[in-house]
């Protein structure tokens, strides 16, 4: 096994962040892999992360953290250890109402009558075990159980698409899921493939609604959107063209605190809060689209 160093900082701004990052890509030895993410939503301390396979120049380094105005890189041996099984061992399967998602390793663990989601431990988020995705679960299990059938169903910011493949496993019709990063999307069609449930759900490209595919299939009957507070809130006016009257949306990615804002927003454009779940610190919304004739998707 090969071995491994990270290079970690701090950043009191997103765009030093970013822009240290990326000079990041270019020292000697070169890293591979650089990411930068916020340490606590809205707490606006960036973290610029870097992974090497040997060590790196700690003159270099200094020289980046000076000049961006960061705080001293922390230089680390990653110990050897193969992550992947590890996370196998540890990571329970997950029960969310009918539905069980689980590693290849638990397999032989699937309950009578459940419905199976596999996902693997590698894939990391988007396995059901964090407080949104458990939520999102939730609340679809929910909306079945109310008799709600959703036959026309989007899951934007897909992840995994755990949360699309569950729409399909208990209702007819198509399903698109969709994501702004090349290997989510690949990720997710792997996903599909495991499950076999590629003829069902198809997997595209896109921020938001900005695709010809999802634009052909609106409106929707529902649609999943476990993202982050502010791409929600810019979302919401898209999310009232594509969704029919009627239609449910499923929100997350939330902390209990930012949830009231969204969902004010999303009254504002013509989806009411219907239901919220609190899993911790964060919080799920199912909202419905007002309709002049008060249909039901029944």
């Amino acid at each position: 096994m090969p071995r491994t160093w990270t290079a970690v900082a701090t950043l009191a701004d997103k765009d030093a962040a970013e822009a240290l990052a990326q000079a990041m890509e270019e020292l000697d030895p070169e890293p591979t892999g650089v990411g930068t993410f916020e340490t606590q939503d809205d707490s606006g301390i960036w973290e610029i992360g870097a992974y090497f396979t040997e060590p790196p120049d700690d003159v270099e380094l200094a020289l980046l953290a000076a000049a961006f105005g960061a705080g001293p890189f922390a230089v680390s041996r990653v110990p050897d250890q193969d992550w992947v099984d590890k996370v196998r061992r540890e990571l329970t399967p997950v029960e969310a109402g009918r539905f069980f998602v689980y590693g290849s390793h638990d397999a032989d663990k699937i309950p009578e009558g459940a419905e199976p989601l596999l996902i693997e431990a590698a894939m990391a988020f988007g396995t059901g075990h964090h407080g949104t995705t458990l939520g999102c679960l939730r609340a679809l299990d929910r909306l079945a159980a109310e008799g709600v059938v959703a036959r026309n169903v989007a899951d934007v910011g897909c992840g995994t698409a755990v949360l699309g493949m569950a729409a399909a496993r208990i209702w007819p019709g198509a399903v698109i899921v969709s994501d702004i990063d090349d290997v989510a999307v690949e990720v997710a069609e792997t996903n599909l493939r495991a499950n076999g449930l590629a003829d069902k759900v198809r997997a595209v490209v896109a921020a938001g609604f900005a695709n010809p595919e999802i634009a052909a299939r609106a409106p929707f009957d529902l649609v999943f959107a476990n993202i982050l507070m502010q791409p929600l809130i810019e979302l919401a006016p898209d999310m009232a063209a594509h969704l029919q009257p009627g239609g449910y949306a499923i929100l997350s990615g939330l902390l209990t605190r930012q949830a009231d804002e969204v969902a004010e927003v999303y009254a504002s454009n013509g989806i009411n809060l219907t239901n919220r779940e609190v899993i911790g610190d964060w919080a799920t919304l199912t909202l419905c689209k007002t309709s002049d004739e008060l249909t039901q998707l029944r």
